[in-house]
C-alpha cells in the first residue's frame, strides 16, 4: 500500500512539476520578463515573425488563374481574409494560452485516442471546432443577399454545427447528419434536425442546398455519395456546395485507424489549380455536376498548446446538377 502511495505521489509531483514548467517557459517570454539581450533578440525575432503572418494568411486565398482550365478559369472567385475569420484566429489563439486546458485536453486525447476517433475525442472535449467559409464569403459564392432565404439546407457530416450555423442563417429549416455521438449531442443542443446517414436521401423531400464540406476524402464511397446529392437537390435551383483538401488524399478513420476507402477518386495534377481543373472537368462532371463557382480558402481549425491553430488548403466549389 504504502509503495502505491508513493507511486502515485511521484506521478502527481510529476504532472505540477510539468505544467509548472510550461506555465514558467510561457511567462518568460511575455515582453514583460524578457531580460536578457540575447533572450530579448530572439523575443523580438518571435514579434517580426508575427507580423509576417499578415503577409503569410494572404498566401492562403491565392491563385493563379493562367493554371485554372478554360472553363473553370472565368468561375473563379476572389477571397480575402475578412473580420469574421480574423476572428476566429484571435480566438483560437487565445484558447491555445488556456495552459491547464490546453493540458487536460492532451492528456485524455492521449488516453482516448486508441478507443474512439478524432472527431468524436474533439467532440467529448468541447475542442477543435472548424472554420471554412465566413457569411461574407458564402453569400459571395452563392451570390445571394444577407436577407435571402431557402427552404431547406442539409450539412453533410456537420461535425459541432459551426459552420452549419454560418450557412443556416439563410433556410428556414436545417438538417444535418454525423456519426460521431458527441457531435450529435452539440448539433441537438443547437436544434438542428439529425438524419441518419442513410436516412436523408428517403426523406420524401428535397433540398435546396446540400453542403458536403472536407467529406468527400473522408468516405468510403464518394462518387455514392456525389449520386445520392445530386437525386436529393431541388430540380434546377438546388445546389451543392463542396469543400475538398488539396492536394486531395484520401482516408478514412474507423475506431481510431485510418485506412484507404473502398472507392479511390483519383485527382490529376500537382498544384492546386490543376486539381481544381480536374475535380471540374472530371469528377464533377461524371456524377452530374457542372462548376458554378469556386474559390481558395483556408481550413481552419483550433489549435492546441503546441500550435495556435492548424490550416489545410482548400477549393470550394458551388455545384449545379446537370439534368441528363
Amino acid at each position: 500500500m504504502c509503495h502505491l502511495q508513493l507511486r502515485t505521489l511521484l506521478f502527481v509531483a510529476w504532472v505540477l512539476g510539468y505544467i509548472a514548467f510550461l506555465l514558467g517557459t510561457r511567462k518568460m517570454w511575455t515582453g514583460k520578463y524578457v531580460r536578457s539581450p540575447l533572450a530579448r533578440s530572439l523575443f523580438m525575432n518571435m514579434i517580426s515573425e508575427s507580423e509576417e503572418s499578415g503577409q503569410e494568411t494572404q498566401e492562403w486565398y491565392k491563385c493563379s488563374p493562367d493554371l485554372l482550365g478554360e472553363v473553370v478559369r472565368p468561375l473563379f472567385v476572389q477571397s480575402h481574409l475578412d473580420q469574421d475569420t480574423q476572428a476566429f484566429l484571435r480566438r483560437s489563439i487565445e484558447k491555445s494560452g488556456w495552459m491547464f486546458t490546453q493540458f487536460y485536453h492532451s492528456f485524455i486525447s492521449t488516453v482516448l485516442s486508441p478507443l474512439v476517433s478524432r472527431t468524436s475525442i474533439n467532440g467529448f472535449l468541447g475542442r477543435g471546432s472548424m472554420f471554412v467559409f465566413s457569411a461574407d464569403q458564402l453569400q459571395q459564392l452563392l451570390r445571394v443577399a444577407p436577407e435571402w432565404r431557402g427552404e431547406r439546407l442539409l450539412d453533410l457530416g456537420a461535425g459541432d454545427g459551426g459552420v452549419t450555423e454560418v450557412m443556416g442563417a439563410h433556410f428556414r429549416e436545417v438538417y444535418a447528419t454525423e456519426v460521431s455521438p458527441p457531435m450529435k449531442w452539440h448539433l441537438q443542443r443547437k436544434k438542428y434536425r439529425l438524419l441518419g446517414i442513410d436516412e436523408w436521401q428517403h426523406t420524401g423531400f428535397q433540398y435546396d442546398l446540400i453542403s458536403c464540406l472536407n467529406l468527400l476524402d473522408r468516405c468510403d464511397d464518394p462518387l455514392d455519395l456525389l449520386r445520392g446529392i445530386h437525386r436529393s437537390l431541388v430540380p434546377s435551383t438546388g445546389r451543392l456546395i463542396l469543400a475538398a483538401v488539396l492536394p486531395f488524399q484520401p482516408w478514412v478513420e474507423i475506431g481510431g485507424k485510418w485506412q484507404r476507402p473502398r472507392e479511390h477518386i483519383k485527382v490529376k495534377g500537382k498544384k492546386w489549380e490543376e486539381q481544381v481543373t480536374n475535380l471540374s472537368n472530371e469528377v464533377f462532371r461524371e456524377v452530374g455536376f457542372e462548376v458554378e463557382a469556386v474559390t481558395r480558402l483556408p481550413y481552419l481549425c483550433e489549435g492546441d498548446m503546441y500550435k495556435d491553430y492548424y490550416v489545410l488548403d482548400d477549393a470550394v466549389f458551388v455545384l449545379k446538377p446537370v439534368e441528363e
